[in-house]
């Protein structure tokens, strides 16, 4: 398997460790759809590369769903993404029992429509107004980012259970088709351009980074970031998170603007 085989993963999110043990810390997640390339499978796990940002280590490798693996052979059908936190269910009724909740940005394969579900090859009833193609997206990141306020901290977290900083700004990223780096500090080097302004001046969609930390801008004076501070995500002034993470031994490294276009907010 030197060449690799690509899988693509089963189950809602698969962890991604940085060795092959439920113990071992957690890097990232990948989603239910995503790509990932395995060069080896050894006693239940998969070490392998994700597609989308070429993050590399150990997911569970089992074939099958039911038995708590995460992988299935080959790239499927895929051909939508949820464009919201959902469920599916077990049938064309809110009040069956669900059988999955899927993260935003999770990839499926829808086999039929039976308004107002789509019904996906693997059988499930996942509302269609939640769904939209893999090649739609969001106009505004920032927006996307606004959702999960609230949402738990968690290190290498990309839902709304949890995620970190770097995933929050990945996942809303890729929300608007933008290809974004998993870590903060690859980030800072791959996005956007550095602003030689007070903070003062910095206007939505903008990003400010510290030392291991990315923060995105709502307005000229606050911020959205997952940190463990608040743990969660959390608006915050932006003078108050520039002080207070100085406090803490880090000051600001750089300020940044994509080359995307951000709304204003109605």
């Amino acid at each position: 398997m030197a060449e690799g085989q690509v899988y693509e993963v089963a189950e809602p999110t698969a962890p991604l460790r940085h060795a092959p043990s439920p113990d071992a810390p957690l890097d990232t997640e990948a989603l239910k759809g995503e790509r990932v390339t395995v060069y080896e499978i050894e006693e239940g796990w998969a070490r392998g590369k994700l597609e989308a940002d070429g993050y590399a280590g150990f997911l569970p490798a089992s074939a099958s769903p039911s038995s708590g693996g995460s992988l299935i052979d080959g790239p499927g059908n895929t051909s939508v993404r949820s464009a919201a936190t959902l469920w599916v269910g077990a049938g064309p009724s809110i009040k069956l029992p669900p059988l999955e909740g899927l993260a935003l940005g999770c990839r499926l394969a829808v086999a039929r429509i039976e308004a107002p579900f789509a019904v996906t090859a693997a059988g499930g009833y996942v509302p269609a107004r939640h769904l939209v193609s893999i090649d739609s997206h969001e106009s505004d990141f920032v927006a996307v980012a606004e959702r999960f306020l609230g949402a738990p901290y968690l290190w290498g977290g990309k839902t709304s259970l949890g995620l970190d900083c770097s995933g929050l700004l990945q996942v809303a990223l890729g929300a608007c088709g933008v290809a974004c780096p998993r870590d903060s500090a690859v980030q800072e080097k791959a996005l956007g351009r550095a602003l030689a302004i007070s903070p003062s001046e910095l206007r939505r969609g903008d990003l400010v980074f510290w030392r291991r930390h990315v923060a995105i801008v709502r307005d000229e004076a606050s911020l959205v970031h997952a940190n463990a501070f608040h743990m969660a995500v959390a608006f915050e002034p932006t003078a108050q998170a520039i002080a207070r993470i100085r406090a803490s031994g880090s000051d600001v490294t750089s300020m940044r603007r994509l080359d995307v276009m951000v709304p204003s907010p109605t």
